[in-house]
């Protein structure tokens, strides 16, 4: 009897090996793949089918997009399963989406999305900024693929050694920093220009305008000087107050 048992066990374990080996999940796109990723453009359609092979039919399937499992509807999770990034953004550039057998989860197959976007610059400001005061000028400059950043004034390379300057750049968010402003040195008009040979020149200007330094009305030291006038005063006619009636009656 236990050898029977034993026998069952093995053709199990055997038929069970041959079907997974032999099931493959593949990924159709479109537009089509070119090694592993699909690229396109921001608001476009991008088109994923999921196909089981090699098998008798009747296989679940499972997405996920960077890990994350995609809720399916009814009737597409059999066998073939559809799914549609509609309208692509710029999250999406990066995004790897997982088919797989959800008996089988080491049976599966992968796409990575990859999307092409330039970097959102364009018109101008005004900056304000009191002498001796700091400002900030900042640049989205995100992109696929990321785009090269200077920074200009009166349309010629920014100077960053001649006092006052730094910059920061995380490949998000481009900013120019000045700090204690001055009438002769900061004021004027800067240009924050991207360059790419997909996209090439784009570009945002500000016109920093430097304003004399405003004297702040000391207004906390104020009140609380006040308060204690009135304080000092109302002790006063209270301490006097038997005299100052003597006076009417």
């Amino acid at each position: 009897m236990r050898v029977l048992i034993s026998i069952q066990l093995l053709l199990c374990v055997l038929f069970c090996f041959s079907y997974v080996s032999g099931t493959i999940v593949t990924i159709h796109s479109n537009p089509p793949a070119n090694g592993g990723s699909v690229q396109t453009e921001l608001d476009n359609t991008v088109s994923l089918t999921c196909v089981v092979d090699m098998t008798a039919g009747g296989d679940e399937l499972q997405w996920y997009r960077s890990g994350k499992l995609v809720s399916l509807r009814d009737g597409n999770h059999l066998d073939k399963s559809n799914l549609c990034v509609e309208p692509v953004t710029r999250g999406d550039n990066g995004a790897i989406f997982t088919c797989q057998l959800k008996v089988n989860t080491s049976v599966n197959a992968s796409i990575q999305l990859e999307v092409n976007y330039a970097p959102e610059l364009n018109g101008s400001e005004e900056v304000w900024v009191e002498e001796k005061s700091n400002a900030v000028l900042s640049c989205d400059i995100q992109a696929h693929p990321p785009v090269t950043v200077v920074w200009k004034k009166e349309d010629k390379l920014l100077d960053l050694s001649s006092g006052g300057y730094w910059t920061s750049n995380n490949g998000i968010i481009a900013e120019l920093s000045i700090s204690n402003a001055k009438h002769g040195v900061h004021q004027g008009l800067y240009t924050c220009e991207t360059t790419s040979s997909v996209y090439g020149l784009k570009s945002k200007s500000f016109a920093v305008i430097v304003t004399d330094k405003v004297m702040k009305f000391p207004l906390e030291p104020t009140i609380a000087g006040i308060v204690v006038v009135f304080l000092t005063v109302l002790l006063a006619i209270i301490s006097r107050w038997q005299k100052i009636t003597k006076c009417f009656k």
